[in-house]
């Protein structure tokens, strides 16, 4: 094929970038990609549709082979690498040309770059991109913000190759400046919660209930069928069917427990309290994959404390277990809902919370029947504070508070770590707690550092000589 004819441009042909740049050929869309690995370029090359797919080494043959306006896709790590692949292809684009970095960057860097690019006359924007190599080959969620001018270059691409619910594609424009990588990073700390409340409740009937895995497949499959249908909760039942190669144990038993990150659910966690609002369910994920790491030191801890000493607990049923895992579901989803909702405020990215719950609905990590429920509830009221203040969501969580409550209870008696499934329901007494304790902080404050306080019966600030 000559050059100047692809119609979309790829850096980085990992597993992601090579299943992404080949859903983009299926979908009409010639595709060019680069990588400096020629065995990546190979791969894909053997792959892909000769008459809609090439590759290379050489970024001067890769950029003079887009057609103009250039799109050119980053999947590389994020980073001082997406710095270094734009310095490295800027000498040779023109203005007008548009560069999107699809990881998972934080969101100030995705600000930076565009600020610096926009100077250069070169379009940048974020998009977040969520439903693994698998998504990002059949039809991932894909997160856009920055620029809407050269977003509209590239939507009818992102359209394309996006999953599908309903025949609406889950893509949408996020918002100006980081918002898409703002939004993605939202996305992936819901999903360090998700995964901590279900591995929670695996462990519970593991070690409470003294269930089988074998059983606990099953219970995963069937809370699959009703209103925890989500793909988290899918896969988990995957998990727990697959046998070991290497010995005659079932997989899971196998493997050890330490939880890796790669820091987007620490950031989620980290601008949260930048800008003041609760995540607990999150923050807790966070901590007990931090707390996994430190295996050794738990192994000796152990040794040292031996059984714990626990109390009698409550017979705990697999529908507690199911209502406790819906209700802390819908508490994860709103803490990142009202950060999302804070951070546009704060940003200024003209954010819309039913299209982010639509767009999420499908191809990405945290899809589930709830984001239905979800889109409809920010659609009906766009400036709703909090998810647990619709009263459709407000049914759903009376129904479910007490198996919540009852379950943390035994977690507890039993001496079963649990914090997920714990600060959820703290997280709902406070939040739904007109009066709370913290004017005795206020008071300890005042005493020890003269900070002043207000009070309940008379406007101004106050201060006391304790």
């Amino acid at each position: 094929m000559s050059t100047n004819q692809y119609d979309f441009g790829l850096v980085g042909l990992g597993v992601m970038g090579r299943n992404f740049i080949l859903n983009v050929a299926d979908h009409g869309y010639s595709a060019f990609g680069l990588d400096t690995n020629q065995e990546q370029v190979d791969a894909l090359k053997e792959e892909g549709d000769e008459d809609k797919v090439d590759a290379s080494t050489d970024k001067k043959v890769f950029v003079s082979s887009l057609k103009r306006p250039r799109k050119i896709m980053l999947l590389v790590p994020a980073g001082k690498v997406v710095d270094i692949v734009i310095q490295d292809l800027l000498p040779l684009l023109d203005e007008g040309d548009i560069i999107i970095d699809g990881g998972n960057s934080f969101f100030t860097d995705t600000d930076r770059r565009a600020e610096e690019l926009e100077e250069k006359g070169i379009h940048f924007f974020g998009a977040g991109v969520s439903g693994g190599a698998k998504g990002a080959r059949r039809g991932p969620s894909i997160m856009p913000g920055g620029s809407k001018e050269a977003y509209e270059v590239i939507q009818p691409i992102f359209e394309a190759v996006s999953a599908k619910v309903n025949g609406e594609p889950c893509v949408d424009y996020m918002g100006a400046k980081s918002a898409g990588n703002y939004v993605k990073m939202v996305h992936n700390g819901i999903e360090y919660g998700l995964m901590e409340l279900i591995s929670e409740v695996y462990w519970l009937m593991k070690r409470g209930m003294v269930l089988e895995n074998e059983e606990i497949q099953s219970v995963f499959a069937q809370w699959n069928k009703g209103r925890l249908q989500s793909f988290l909760v899918e896969i988990t039942a995957d998990i727990f069917s697959r046998k070991d190669e290497l010995s005659d144990a079932d997989l899971i038993d196998v493997i050890l427990d330490k939880a890796k990150q790669k820091g987007t659910g620490k950031w989620t966690s980290q601008n949260a309290m930048d800008l003041g609002i609760p995540v607990p369910t999150i923050d807790m994920a966070v901590s007990m994959r931090q707390i996994s790491a430190i295996k050794d030191t738990r192994q000796k801890a152990q040794e040292l404390y031996g059984l714990k000493v626990t109390r009698p607990a409550a017979e705990l049923t697999k529908a507690d277990l199911e209502g406790a895992l819906y209700f802390a579901f819908i508490v994860t989803y709103a803490q990142g809902m009202t950060q999302l909702a804070a951070a546009d405020e704060e940003y200024q990215y003209g954010m819309d919370m039913a299209t982010i719950a639509r767009i999420w609905r499908g191809g990405c990590i945290i899809r589930a029947a709830l984001l239905e429920d979800m889109r409809s509830a920010y659609a009906k009221n766009p400036k709703l504070e909090s998810l647990l203040l619709d009263e459709d969501f407000a049914a759903k969580i009376q129904d479910t508070v007490n198996a919540a409550r009852k379950v943390a209870a035994y977690a507890i008696d039993k001496g079963i770590p649990a914090g997920g499934l714990s600060s959820a329901v703290a997280y709902f007494d406070a939040f739904t707690s007109g009066r709370l304790y913290l004017n005795l902080v206020q008071a300890q404050r005042d005493h020890f550092g003269s900070h002043t306080y207000e009070r309940l019966d008379r406007e101004g600030t106050f201060h006391t000589e304790w």
